[in-house]
């Protein structure tokens, strides 16, 4: 009949020999005895060690055969073991002799391990029998498990000294050692019957020890202190309940929540934190954050500029002349007598115009700080307006990007330029005109550099030359520290195959200044401040000294005008002459303000070239094409014939003259009436991409360096200045 294992219960059938008197014995002294183990974990009446599908009076029938059996047995010694098959089929483990090497191999109980699983397990249960009737004691005083000697680390208690011996451990053992210690016999191998027969009648009766009340089978009740009836905490993993297990799993979770320990809620509580706290993180705040819920902005007042509303396209100007220039402004007389035509003008007076990128078709307010002046204000486009028929750059006490002064500049690079002609700005000055610091500016630059992008301008500002020599080189490949130019990037000869709006030509960005206006101090006290107009054209490469040839300037009212002390330096040279100004023409002050006219003409021939500058109608400073002959190592440099733009901005700068902070009241605003550009009826020239002087496919080439305000040099761009043949093309 088949049957089932119970893990519950592991008592195998075993056998004990022993030796027969006191003597020594052969192995045909030995007698087998085979008792039928009981299971501890269960009672007379049932034997939780086997299930079968038998019926119930099937399994008591076989418990009284067992036990009347187990009776017989201790009243007649049984049959060998090669001679009893029921005996070797029903052994549970490996053979007692196996484990005979216990002490060989250094206390090992790697053989205690059992292979096979008996049939059918017995139980094993009387007391009647103590440790006196085992037999002599002595047996055990050469053994090394007598009770002096030290317990075995191992899984299994220590028999020795115990006052039961199991009869399946170890101890049981010594007898057959003592008789033949080098002779091993395997009683349990059901391999070979004939290896092991014995002479039956030469076996006594031994004295049994039934008291193993061990599961696992083979250790007596004194390894066990407690009752087997007492309950442990761990009763529940050696004999499972499968109707308190089935009732856990379906509620494990509710059980487990119960009966958790202070590690396993803390535990618990942890993981449920760090869930709420992904879940804030990771869910919540960037639903909060996207949105604006957390955004407490206070509502923004903005001024109205203007009720006007503008039908579509009427911000779109067909002509480049400004309907609303006045008749009498459309032509004016040059220095030679003719009448030049207006070619260009802004009004200015569409009220609330703004001049954000793409805003305007003509100017631009760019959004920098102008780091090549180290200017203590930010240009911003909220600080260009139109208002009252002028254009208004409003310089604030207002912390901006890190700066505490916030102003705006315009300009029309890329947009609109000229060459040649005449060019007219109508302004009123900001603040007093007695008061020093503020840097207010109207000029016009060469396309090839953007104001304020200093990638753009480097190796073109200021050149305007057309030679190729030491003029074209870093330095002016001078030691003595005339220039600090990193040379004419553009030059004349620059390498066949390098990037060159029109090469064989030299191209650069010169200056020329309409007005920068400053004030004028007296050291002494004696004379009073009063506010001047710089005027001046700013090139490179420079003549020694920076000292022009006076011989072909003139000074048209030396009584108001006189030329600038300040000639130049490593950066550029300046022909520059200064003016007397009304400080009625200024922003603040006492009676009425007005507006004046500043400007200059230029013509550009290389032999008639010239460039006078004004004030109102009356001219200040004229400088001849020939004031700009050779000098030391370098060659004729040129009147700009490059495409012109214009720059109209207000700065505040300790580069530029002394700030007498006290005497400044914010905000100052400098204001612009109108911009008019003429032109000879014959030269016309109004756009910033001429034939004869392109540049907008090398912008588009270029335009890393004209659009990234951060970019401070050239090759930061991700370009390197072209090769020429002066310094080698290899």
């Amino acid at each position: 009949m088949a049957t089932e294992r119970d893990l519950t219960s592991n008592t195998p059938r075993f056998s004990i020999r022993s030796p027969q008197g006191d003597g020594p014995r052969s192995d045909d002294q030995e007698t087998f005895i085979e008792y039928d183990s009981r299971n501890p974990f269960a009672d007379d009446f049932a034997d939780i060690s086997s299930f079968s599908s038998s019926s119930q009076n099937q399994r008591l029938q076989q418990q009284q055969q067992q036990q009347q059996q187990s009776i017989q047995n201790l009243h007649q010694p049984p049959l060998p073991p090669h001679l009893d098959n029921s005996y070797q089929t029903s052994q549970y483990g490996k053979p007692i002799t196996t484990y005979d090497d216990y002490n060989l191999n250094n206390n090992s109980s790697s053989h205690l391990i059992q292979e096979n699983s008996s049939t059918e397990d017995s139980r094993f249960l009387n007391k009647d029998y103590s440790y006196n009737n085992y037999g002599n004691s002595s047996t055990y005083s050469n053994n090394k498990l007598s009770p002096g000697s030290p317990a075995e680390f191992d899984r299994y208690p220590s028999m020795a000294g115990s006052r039961v011996v199991s009869s399946t451990s170890l101890v049981s053992q010594l007898y057959p050692q003592q008789g033949n210690k080098n002779q091993t016999t395997d009683r349990y191998s059901s391999q070979s019957h004939s290896s092991n027969s014995l002479d039956g009648s030469s076996v006594k009766s031994l004295p049994i020890h039934p008291n193993d009340l061990s599961p696992f089978g083979g250790y007596p009740e004194s390894s066990f202190p407690l009752s087997i009836d007492e309950k442990e905490p761990d009763d529940y993993l050696h004999n499972p309940d499968p109707v308190l297990d089935a009732e856990y799993d379906k509620n494990r979770f509710l059980h487990d929540i119960k009966n958790l320990d202070k590690r396993s809620l803390g535990g618990l509580l942890g993981l449920i934190g760090m869930a709420l706290a992904c879940l804030a993180v990771f869910v919540v705040l960037p639903a909060v954050t996207y949105t604006g819920v957390t955004d407490h902005k206070k509502p923004e007042v903005f001024e109205i500029l203007t009720h006007y509303s503008y039908p579509m396209l009427s911000a779109i100007r067909q002509t480049l002349i400004d309907p609303d220039t006045p008749e009498e402004a459309m032509q004016k007389v040059s220095r030679s007598g003719e009448m030049w035509p207006l070619v260009f003008s802004d009004e200015f007076n569409a009220e609330g115009r703004t001049f954000y990128e793409g805003d305007d078709q003509f100017f631009t307010a760019p959004d920098l700080h102008y780091d090549a002046t180290k200017d203590l204000e930010w240009y911003d486009p909220d600080a260009v307006t139109t208002k009252n028929g002028t254009l208004t750059l409003q310089m604030d006490a207002f912390k901006n990007h890190n700066l505490f002064y916030r102003s705006g500049m315009i300009q029309s690079w890329n947009k609109m330029c000229f060459t040649q002609g005449r060019i007219e700005i109508s302004a009123k000055l900001p603040n007093y005109g007695n008061v020093t610091g503020l840097w207010p500016g109207l000029w016009t630059m060469g396309n090839l550099g953007r104001p304020g992008y200093l990638a753009s301008t480097e190796g073109v500002w200021p050149y305007t030359y057309d030679s190729c020599d030491a003029g074209i080189t870093p330095n002016q490949s001078s030691p003595d520290g005339i220039s600090y130019l990193p040379g004419q990037r553009l030059n004349k000869c620059t390498c066949p195959g390098e990037s060159h709006p029109n090469p064989g030509v030299g191209r650069g960005a010169p200056e020329i200044d309409i007005i920068e206006g400053e004030v004028m101090t007296d050291s002494t006290g004696k004379k009073k401040n009063n506010g001047v107009a710089s005027q001046s054209l700013q090139l490179a490469p420079m003549d020694i000294w920076y000292m022009p040839d006076y011989d072909f300037i003139e000074i048209r009212n030396a009584s108001i005008s006189t030329m600038n002390t300040y000639a130049g330096g490593p950066f550029q040279q300046a022909f520059s002459a200064t003016t007397m100004l009304n400080t009625d023409w200024y922003e603040k002050g006492e009676g009425p303000r007005y507006y004046q006219n500043y400007g200059y003409e230029y013509l550009n021939d290389d032999d008639l070239g010239y460039i006078r500058w004004y004030v109102g109608q009356d001219p200040t400073l004229t400088v001849h094409s020939y004031a700009l002959h050779p000098d030391g190592n370098i060659n004729w440099r040129r009147i700009a014939k490059e495409p012109m733009s214009i720059i109209m901005n207000l700065g505040i700068s300790n580069n530029w003259a002394y700030i007498d902070w006290n005497s400044i009241s914010f905000p100052v605003i400098m204001q612009v009436d109108y911009v008019r550009v003429y032109q000879p009826s014959n030269a016309t020239n109004v756009g910033c991409d001429p034939d004869d002087y392109p540049t907008y496919d090398y912008i588009q080439q270029h335009l890393n360096v004209y659009e990234n305000v951060n970019l401070t040099s050239f090759e930061a761009g991700g370009y390197t200045f072209p090769k020429n043949t002066l310094t080698g093309c290899h």
